[in-house]
């Protein structure tokens, strides 16, 4: 799997409106921004994000995904 495709798969699952994905085939860091994660704790953003990917996180696909989630405003806060 490579980064495009890991994007994807996210992305398909996920509304996102900022969505990067950078790794090494095994291990990966993703900054996901949606209007999802309003009013969610930091735990069940990772739990939303990773409900996208499914078994890929089971089978060792993905073997270890570190994120920063945000929401609209506080990506847009974060980047002012």
């Amino acid at each position: 799997m490579n980064a495009q495709q890991l994007q994807d798969i996210i992305a398909a699952g996920l509304d996102c409106t900022h969505l990067t994905v950078d790794g090494d085939g095994r291990h990966w860091s993703a900054v996901v921004v949606s209007e999802a994660f309003t009013g969610m704790r930091p735990i069940a953003r990772h739990q939303r994000v990773y409900a996208t990917l499914g078994q890929k996180m089971h089978t060792d696909e993905v073997h270890a995904l570190s994120m920063k989630t945000f929401t609209p405003a506080e990506w847009a806060a974060q980047n002012h």
